[in-house]
């Protein structure tokens, strides 16, 4: 199995950073990582398209959700029936969005590797023929980071991206007001919540990573936040508002 990955993940995109540094003026190993995450954010376009696309259709469905659940929270059969019946309606899959992570995933596990071991001279016997040796790799970056180092500053731009990243595929939640329930309410605590742990985590993580995946991780994020910009362009999302009433009603407000 290692060698498989290693044939068709890991040793690609190693030839495929070696071949950008090789035409890449000056050699700058961070102006090679940025149009490396180029060519892979090119390449897997499709699947995180996708993949955005599922998300926020997700977050956009929350409202809907919240009030299912909360209407049918002591009938379990009743609730998970309504659900599907709403997934069903609003043609949405919970897991649509899964799928095209888990196909990129092999890719991010590569990226991490060339990251952690191909910054070496160590590294370049496993180049293909076409592939002119460059008898070493600079890891400095930009005339003065050491990507094959740690590095504080970059784990914390690479956190700050990912947090606008998530944040750009939020949507408000509604208040949902009834009696002697609170799972809502603690639901989007939850959500909120996991904005700012993700971010956080990959500031701690990242702190004891290469700096070469952090600036992969920082412009792949930012790249993702282009996308995702160009996909819900002039889209406005309506606030939600909810009547306080026996039973739990989501009326939404004209769209401007």
């Amino acid at each position: 199995m290692f060698s498989i990955f290693n044939t068709f993940f890991y040793e690609p995109l190693f030839n495929l950073l070696i071949l950008i540094y090789n035409f890449i003026p000056g050699h700058d190993i961070g102006l090679v990582i940025i149009v490396l995450t180029l060519v892979i954010k090119l390449v897997l376009y499709p699947l995180s398209l996708k993949s955005i696309k599922s998300q926020k259709a997700l977050q956009d469905l929350q409202p809907k959700i919240e009030a299912v659940k909360a209407q049918y929270k002591d009938q379990k059969e009743k609730l998970a029936s309504e659900m599907m019946k709403l997934y069903k309606d609003e043609k949405v899959s919970p897991f649509s969005s899964c799928l095209p992570l888990l196909i990129q995933f092999p890719f991010l596990i590569a990226v991490y590797w060339v990251f952690r071991n191909g910054l070496t001279d160590q590294s370049l016997d496993i180049l293909y023929s076409f592939v002119n040796n460059p008898g070493g790799i600079n890891s400095i970056a930009f005339g003065f980071i050491d990507l094959s180092k740690s590095n504080l500053i970059l784990a914390v731009l690479a956190g700050v991206a990912q947090f606008f990243q998530v944040k750009m595929l939020s949507t408000k939640k509604p208040e949902i007001k009834v009696k002697s329930s609170k799972d809502e309410g603690m639901m989007s605590s939850m959500n909120k919540q996991m904005m700012y742990f993700m971010p956080i985590m990959t500031v701690v993580i990242g702190m004891g990573l290469p700096s070469g995946l952090m600036l992969y991780w920082m412009v792949n994020a930012v790249f993702t936040i282009g996308q995702q910009l160009l996909t819900f362009k002039k889209k406005l999302i309506p606030d939600v508002e909810v009547i306080d009433a026996p039973d739990v009603e989501v009326i939404d407000t004209p769209k401007s």
